[in-house]
């Protein structure tokens, strides 16, 4: 995203709003979040549910400030781990300035779209909307479009956009579409900022992204990171972390692991390639892998890894 297209000439006027992201499993929210930030805010895979957190990413530009919010892909489910995703989101939409509602233009809208629309059909003043992946074939943005008249028809048509999330398509025009609706009002956080996320969670984070992404059917969703030390060395210019990789039965071990390590290794070197080009110090990395029985039926580990919002 180039900032320097979305250019504000009057800067008496700036605008800072907090915007929820919202939309169905996999539309394209955390790419979203990293093309507008410009950097690795937030886990990006297609497997669905990876977002766990509310996770904030920061756009500065001559308009003003848009604080991002990277809310779980909302659906309905009864299990106990979506239960809490699924409050994360409706918690946060309450209190927001503006909700960018984006939509996956290469899926036909159904049951969770019906699920998501419903959600937020009482805040349509606030409403921006991404349909989103033009750039796959065969996509159907007649539909969606359709779906939203009927869904959401307060929402305005200079308030709908068509975008590639992936390919940086649109981007700026929704950001544009954002700041037209946010109150006037001086920025939260100082220019250089992106991200609000303390050093832990981010760490966490990262490693997790970089596991999710390597491990096959059920096991993606059966791992949390437990982030257990972090240290400062070198007067500051080495962080040494260890973490774990926390699985549910002892029968996913050896799937984490890989055999002779190659799995665990592969996740280590991504993720410390990931977190040195995050941060100036040189990260150093020690992961390990350790079964938590059952963890996501346990409220304990639940409220530690999704807090309440």
């Amino acid at each position: 995203m180039n900032e320097n297209k979305v250019n504000n000439e009057n800067q008496d006027e700036l605008k800072t709003a907090i915007v929820s992201i919202i939309g169905r499993p996999s539309c394209g929210k955390s790419t979203f979040l990293n093309t507008a930030c410009q950097e690795p805010v937030s886990i990006v895979s297609p497997i669905p549910q990876t977002t766990r957190n509310a996770i904030k990413g920061i756009v500065n530009t001559s308009f003003g400030q848009l604080v991002f919010i990277d809310t779980p892909g909302y659906h309905d489910s009864d299990k106990k781990l979506n239960l809490k995703l699924k409050n994360v989101t409706q918690a946060q939409i309450e209190d927001t300035d503006c909700i960018l509602y984006i939509i996956d233009a290469s899926r036909n809208p159904g049951e969770e779209e019906l699920h998501t629309s419903e959600l937020i059909e009482k805040f349509q003043e606030r409403i921006v909307i991404a349909i989103n992946k033009i750039d796959l074939p065969d996509v159907n943005t007649k539909n969606v479009r359709k779906f939203i008249s009927e869904k959401l028809p307060q929402v305005s048509q200079d308030r709908i956009f068509e975008i590639s999330a992936e390919k940086d398509i649109g981007i700026n025009e929704v950001l544009k579409g954002l700041y037209d609706i946010s109150p006037v009002a001086p920025p939260m956080y100082p220019d250089e900022v992106y991200t609000d996320q303390d050093l832990t969670f981010r760490i966490a984070e990262v490693i997790r992204g970089e596991a999710i992404n390597r491990l096959e059917q059920e096991i993606p969703h059966a791992v949390y990171v437990e982030v257990a030390d972090v240290e400062k060395r070198n007067e500051g210019k080495k962080i040494w972390i260890r973490a774990f990789l926390c699985i549910e039965r002892e029968s996913q071990k050896g799937i984490v692991i890989g055999k002779g390590a190659s799995k665990i290794k592969e996740i280590r070197t991504a993720a410390l390639k990931k977190l040195n080009s995050i941060y100036m110090q040189k990260i150093e990395l020690d992961l390990q892998v350790k079964v938590d029985k059952n963890w996501r039926q346990k409220d304990y580990v639940l409220e530690k890894l999704i807090p309440k919002a």
